[in-house]
């Protein structure tokens, strides 16, 4: 088999590799009502999963700058995905195999948050490392994948529950369960090409914290997972209150609309990318992200704020994927190091953006207007940061 076609399969690997996050991040979330109901679990003890999940995806993110090159990507990627498995298929026995069902719950969403952590620092580097003639294409075009598979999470899951009942939720778990343990069998005969070139050495941590170019990065980085997280977080909320919609309803209509709309713009870039500069590309869907802000916390239309939150999601496609293609072209050795620390920055921004608009928003009383308005600050620094790499190159 020709070396390109080989490294067709790589990448095909890892788009599957982020329709994996994808379900690792949003299907138990489905779950949080049936919890509460079967265990007789308080709300309060389950929201701790979410803030556990991301809590130790970050810790993963830290690190595995100190262990993956010693295990190789290879390992580590099988190690990923068999642990994405096992915490989906423990949630069938686990919660009610131990005395407190939480705990069980608990143990898998720990289990399955390291896989997630894993492939949130592997696969964006895996892709980068592939032959390919366009590599900021290929980013974008594997960032989408994580958008397709929140939409067909959702979707799917949604669409089982109703034909076959919520109490069949452990079916569905399996299912779910399938797609990284055939996957795994994928990254165990894919080649993977080597990040640093051949008798180079890659950045340390301390040397990368020494560059300015790495902390206009990580920033970037930062405002990249604030900004797309501080919209879609709060979009339900917006359907619901503002059009006065059913929960099922406004879910669709917030946040599966931005989902889409942020898949959508990043598939657009892998397919067109070769055409469009990534600087003016990514400065423009900052500009758009600030507008949609403003739209949102400042015109007094419910259906105008709710269809900015989904054009939200279109401006914010890039800024991920297009941050990491600019950080490996800006520093080429950076290595496991650099897109480690880019993710654990990415994860920050996920949770300092909805946590800064709850803030703002509960000490204004409760409104989030002016809380979405505060966090317009994140799209206009990932504006500055664009402008800053390029004069800096």
């Amino acid at each position: 088999m020709p070396m390109k076609n080989a490294y067709n399969r790589t990448m095909t690997a890892c788009f599957v590799g982020y329709i994996v996050q994808a379900i690792v991040n949003n299907f138990v979330p489905l779950l949080f009502l049936t919890f509460q109901r079967s265990f007789g679990i308080p709300l309060s003890r389950i929201t701790l999963l979410v803030t556990l999940n991301f809590g130790v995806q970050l810790l993963v993110d830290l690190l595995s700058a100190l262990f993956v090159d010693r295990i190789g990507y290879r390992a580590a990627l099988v190690l990923a995905h068999a642990l994405s498995a096992a915490g989906l298929a423990l949630l069938t026995v686990l919660p009610g195999a131990l005395p407190d069902p939480f705990i069980g719950i608990l143990v898998c969403v720990i289990v399955y948050a390291v896989g997630g952590g894993l492939l949130e620092v592997l696969v964006s580097p895996v892709v980068e490392a592939c032959p390919s003639e366009n590599k900021e294409k290929a980013m974008s075009m594997l960032h989408s994948f994580y958008c397709w598979g929140h939409v067909g999470v959702v979707l799917l899951s949604t669409a089982f529950f109703r034909l076959f009942g919520i109490g069949n939720w452990r079916i569905m778990a399996l299912v779910w369960a399938l797609v990284p343990l055939c996957n795994l069998f994928a990254f165990t005969r894919v080649p993977i090409a080597p990040l640093v070139a051949e008798g180079e050495k890659g950045y340390t941590i301390r040397e990368l914290l020494g560059m300015k170019a790495f902390w206009v990065l990580m920033v970037m980085m930062i405002c990249a997972g604030a900004s797309e997280q501080a919209v879609s977080q709060w979009a339900s909320t917006f359907a619901e209150k503002g059009l006065g919609v059913a929960k099922t309803v406004g879910d669709l209509a917030g946040p599966m609309a931005f989902a889409i709309l942020m898949g959508a713009s990043r598939a657009f870039y892998g397919k067109k990318g070769e055409r469009i500069d990534l600087d003016r590309f990514m400065a423009g869907s900052a500009a758009l992200c600030v507008t949609c802000y403003l739209c949102i916390s400042l015109i007094p239309s419910p259906v105008v704020n709710l269809a900015a939150c989904a054009v939200c999601g279109l401006s914010v496609g890039i800024m991920w994927p297009g941050t990491f293609s600019k950080a490996a072209a800006s520093l080429r050795r950076g290595g496991t190091a650099l897109f480690a620390l880019l993710a654990l920055g990415g994860d920050v921004g996920c949770s300092s953006g909805p946590t800064l608009v709850g803030f703002v928003s509960s000490a204004l009383g409760d409104n989030l207007k002016p809380g979405i308005l505060a966090a317009a600050i994140f799209p206009a620094l990932m504006l500055t940061g664009v402008f800053a790499l390029r004069k800096n190159r």
